[in-house]
């Protein structure tokens, strides 16, 4: 039923999020599964799904729990019919570039970064190291933000946060 509505209110997709806090390459595997599961019910209402498992940044073995997610994430992507397309919503990766393949890939729509905790400068300095990822940041772009500031100050950082931001896409 929700699905029907979001198609109805021309909606044009949903996500669903994990957290991947441990490399565990079974629970990788299974989260991602998941996820594309997931996908295939909001693809078949006719809308396009954000596959988004989450790596925490402080996970002691982020590096290694992001090369299994991405070896999981490719099998799935080589399993969709050629009408079947998806978005990715991942974390900046620790290494430059580990998901541009997925930019390239004929069933992914787009590549989208989460900043995922990062503090600002550094979610955005990670970001321009990953061409063809844009930002889907919501965490960082509230950072330094507060109801009690006055509007001229609000605008100006936030307008400074989202110009900061866009640059960083520019990759």
């Amino acid at each position: 039923d929700l699905l029907k509505r979001a198609v109805e209110k021309h909606i044009f997709g949903t996500k669903m999020r994990s957290v991947i806090k441990q490399y565990n390459e079974a629970g990788i595997a299974k989260v991602v599964e998941q996820q594309f599961e997931v996908a295939g019910q909001i693809i078949a209402a006719g809308l396009v799904p954000i596959i988004e498992p989450e790596v925490d940044i402080n996970a002691s073995d982020k590096a290694k729990i992001e090369a299994a997610l991405k070896d999981q994430i490719a099998k799935h992507l080589d399993e969709l019919a050629d009408d079947q397309l998806v978005m990715l919503k991942l974390t900046l990766p620790d290494e430059d570039n580990l998901y541009e393949p997925f930019t390239k890939h004929p069933r992914v729509v787009r590549v989208v970064a989460l900043s995922g905790g990062y503090p600002l400068e550094e979610a955005n300095d990670r970001l321009s190291r990953n061409h063809g990822v844009i930002a889907s940041f919501s965490r960082v772009l509230v950072d330094g933000l507060s109801v009690n500031q006055p509007q001229d100050e609000f605008d100006a950082k936030l307008s400074e946060t989202i110009d900061g931001i866009y640059k960083a896409s520019q990759n």
